[in-house]
């Protein structure tokens, strides 16, 4: 048996790296050399950061976005319409939609999406929260957010039906060519809800 190339220490970073997504084995080996080799200016400063991180971001009671402060701060800023909520499958959908800015309500994280297939069940989703926050009152429209995949609108589906007996409006976002966007180019499933989602012109 071959004995590893380094010490247990570094062997144990290169692993845990790996676990992250888009990095495989080799790129977790190059990762975690080019935080040997700087040392001082990158690993110092990371290993504070997830130190910190992991003692003080928590998941926003009301939402379910990451903050480190509960309520966190889209749900506490005063100029957001708490009328609308955005329901979004991750985190990282709600960062992608503030990033655009063209989003001005409140958000909700599912946490995931129903799956048959990994065995992901709505008691396993933060779907129990989102129905008790359209049912409380003061809530006009609930906006699906969700990817265009099969689980992420049999989720759509799923919620849909679970909101519409609390006279809230429910919409979806807009699927189709997007701006910029070659016809050539595009697949065929993106025309395809281009065509369904057509509106005057």
């Amino acid at each position: 048996m071959t004995p590893p190339a380094a010490g247990p220490e570094i062997e144990r970073l290169m692993q845990l790296l790996a676990k992250l997504p888009g990095l495989g084995p080799r790129s977790a080996r190059r990762a975690a050399l080019h935080l040997l080799k700087k040392r001082e200016a990158l690993m110092a400063p990371l290993a504070e950061a997830l130190a910190a991180a992991a003692e003080k971001v928590r998941a926003c009671s009301q939402c379910g976005n990451l903050d480190v402060s509960d309520p966190c701060a889209i749900c506490a800023a005063p100029g957001r319409d708490a009328a609308v909520i955005c329901v979004v499958e991750t985190v990282g959908d709600l960062w992608a939609l503030e990033r655009a800015n063209a989003f001005r309500g409140r958000y909700h994280v599912l946490g995931g999406v129903l799956s048959a297939l990994d065995g992901v069940r709505p008691e396993d989703l933060n779907i129990a929260r989102l129905l008790e926050r359209a049912a409380g009152g003061g809530v006009s429209e609930v906006v699906l957010a969700l990817n265009a995949t099969v689980d992420g609108q049999t989720t759509a589906h799923y919620l849909a039906d679970r909101l519409a007996p609390l006279g809230v409006t429910i919409t979806s976002l807009a699927r189709g060519v997007p701006v910029g966007g070659e016809l050539d180019y595009l697949d065929d499933g993106t025309l395809a809800a281009a065509f369904k989602s057509r509106k005057p012109a």
